[in-house]
Parts: C-alpha cells; structure tokens; sequence
C-alpha cells in the first residue's frame, strides 16, 4: 500500500481489469485455445516429470550444498 498521497493510482491491466463474468467465461475454456499438438505434456508424462525435475534442480540449487555448517 502506497501511502503517499500525490501517488499516481495503479492502472489495472489484463485480468484485473476484467469484470468477473469475463474472467469466468476464459477460465472455463481451460486451455482449449492451445492446439493438441503443442500441449506435449498432456500426451508425454515422462517428458513432463524430466522438464519439472530440470526446473526443480535450476530452483533449488540441484542439490548442491554451500559447504559444512559452523555450529
């Protein structure tokens, strides 16, 4: 919260700036834009288990460890 009161107020953009009939509507649609062949990871299990593993690894360090703990 900004407390400064000559502040310019945020605009608000994509979905917060939809009513929320609209953002219902797009929301029921799931997905269903994408084509089947470009949603690989609903065909591919193990093609989505690697790439979560890879993007695990990148977030979490790989398991890679800073060195002993000093008590």
């Amino acid at each position: 919260m900004d407390l400064d009161p000559n502040a310019k107020p945020k605009s608000r953009r994509g979905f917060a700036a939809m009513n929320p009939e609209r953002r219902r509507e797009i929301a029921r649609k799931g997905g269903a834009s994408v084509p089947g062949e470009k949603r690989s990871f609903a065909k591919d299990r193990d093609l989505a288990a690697s790439a979560g593993r890879k993007g695990g690894e990148s977030s979490r360090g790989g398991g890679r460890t800073c060195g002993p703990l000093e008590g």
